[in-house]
This record gives C-alpha cells, sequence and structure tokens, in this order.
C-alpha cells in the first residue's frame, strides 16, 4: 500500500495509484560521475545545428518580473549601492562612472550576497534509446529552460538518469547550453529507469539552494522499472512539474502522481514542438 498521509492533504487526496501501482524493486542506484560516462565522439553536426536553431526559436515566453535578488547568504553579485556594503566592486564603477561624468551615489557598484529568485533542477531521462524525437525534446527543454534562467539571479541545475544518475550541471554553475546539451547526448543510453533515485538527488541539489522558489522539471516517459517507488520522495518536493513523453510507451497515471504529490503540474509532450508551450504553463 502506499502511504500518503504527511499532512498536506491537497497532495495526498485519494487518486489512481499508477498504471504500475506501488513498485518496489532491489535495484540499487549511484550517482555517477559524468567525466567517467561520456563517449569519446565528435558531436553530431546536425543534432548541434538543430539545438541552436530550438534555442533560438523555443525560448520560454517571457514574463513580467517585479520582484528582485533578496540581500541574503547567497552568492556574490554586484549590484548598485543601496547604503548597505561597503565592497567597491572597483572595475564595474569605472565602466559606470564613464558614461555619467555627474555620479549619484547609486552609481557606485558594491558586491553583496544575493539570495537567487528560482532555482529549477531539470531532470532528464536517458534510459533506452535517445534518438530521434526524444533527442529533440531534450534539447528543446535544455535550450528553453536555459534561456529563460540566464542572469537576474536564477539557477538551473541539470541532472540525468536512467537506472543511475550524473549530475551535468550543479546549481550556481556557469556551463553553455550548447556543451550541456553535448554531454547530455554523449551519456550512452541505458535500459532500466529509476525515477526514484533520480528525484532523490534531485531534492538534494534543491535543498543546497536559499532561492526563495525552488522547482524540479522531470522529463520522462514515465516507464519507471527499477529502485523504490518514486511516489513517496515526490511529496517532499516545494515544487515537482512533469513533463511527459507521449511519443512512445509511456505511464500517464505514474507521471500525473508524481505531479500531484509533488505540488506541480503535468504536461504531456509528444513532440519537441511542445516542449515551450508546456512549460510555459508549468512555470508561469
Amino acid at each position: 500500500m502506499l502511504d500518503s498521509g504527511d499532512g498536506r492533504a491537497d497532495r495526498t487526496a485519494a487518486g489512481p495509484a499508477g498504471g504500475q501501482g506501488v513498485l518496489v524493486t532491489g535495484q540499487s542506484a549511484a550517482l555517477r560521475d559524468v567525466s567517467e560516462l561520456l563517449e569519446d565522439r565528435v558531436p553530431d553536426p546536425e543534432v548541434a545545428a538543430m539545438a541552436e536553431r530550438i534555442g533560438r526559436r523555443l525560448a520560454i515566453r517571457r514574463r513580467p518580473r517585479t520582484d528582485r535578488p533578496e540581500r541574503g547568504s547567497g552568492r556574490l553579485a554586484s549590484v548598485p549601492y543601496r547604503y548597505r556594503s561597503d565592497d567597491i566592486d572597483l572595475d564595474r564603477t569605472i565602466e559606470v562612472l564613464t558614461e555619467r561624468p555627474l555620479p549619484e551615489d547609486t552609481d557606485i557598484i558594491v558586491r553583496e550576497r544575493m539570495r537567487s529568485r528560482r532555482a529549477v533542477v531539470l531532470v532528464v531521462d536517458v534510459s533506452g534509446s535517445m534518438r530521434g524525437e526524444k533527442v529533440r525534446m531534450a534539447a528543446a527543454t535544455v535550450a528553453a529552460l536555459s534561456a529563460d534562467l540566464s542572469g537576474n539571479g536564477d539557477q538551473l541545475a541539470l541532472l540525468a538518469f536512467w537506472s543511475d544518475a550524473a549530475l551535468l550541471k550543479p546549481l550556481g554553475a556557469h556551463v553553455p547550453a550548447a556543451r550541456l546539451l553535448d554531454e547530455l547526448l554523449r551519456i550512452p543510453a541505458r535500459g532500466l529507469t529509476n525515477v526514484q533515485f533520480a528525484l532523490a538527488v534531485a531534492h538534494a541539489e534543491l535543498n543546497r539552494s536559499s532561492a526563495r522558489r525552488r522547482t524540479a522539471v522531470l522529463l520522462t516517459d514515465a516507464v519507471h522499472n527499477a529502485g523504490p517507488d518514486p511516489r513517496l520522495l515526490a511529496r517532499r518536493f516545494p515544487e515537482l512539474h512533469v513533463l511527459l513523453e507521449t511519443d512512445g510507451e509511456h505511464d500517464a497515471p505514474l507521471a500525473a502522481d508524481l505531479a500531484r504529490l509533488g505540488g506541480g503540474r503535468l504536461a504531456l509532450v509528444a513532440t519537441h514542438r511542445d516542449v515551450a508551450p508546456a512549460l510555459n504553463r508549468l512555470l508561469a
């Protein structure tokens, strides 16, 4: 049976248990070093060109942003002087002063520790065959989220998983989207899918962030066939959205359970063209 009584009625209301019911296996999992996994091959120029096109066309629709990064214990950022910090960023200040012969106090640029607005961990299922439309959907998701979360104190992490998992980009690291996609596609495809372990790694990564909004986005067909049942862990997320790949075999009831228990939404994606509209609905 599935014990979902954690005191949050909106996430644990009775509903379908998922297409596979409660699945528990003895399959073990490990967090792998991505450098040990990458196949030594020249990136496919066709895939690289496709990813570039997707990055240009499929950016997430920009939303009005009225919130600003908050002062706190996060990363060190250069911001206009607001009578708090006296750690002057001399290079940035000189750049500003060269354009303003009559400077004001707020033209001084100082360094302050700022808390991120949003932290998003993108969790991508690379089990099975990473070819055709599955490659395009992964490319579209990486490109769209990288574009939407660039700058403004937002953070993006990328986690690939199969029966094990590999963290390609931790929160706070700066890695170009093209490189992320190249590494993602160089991980050899595996047969088993351990959604529970992937969620455990993503949850731990989100807990490292002090961002006001912490979100996980799971791109998968949800055909979970290794490791413990993932529903129990989904409830621990502040926000867990699921992009369900429907171009092949998939488990819609399990995906719906994960989104519901994670306090997020479910979106179905059959082609890479569905990704950006789906992310707009999920992250708006």
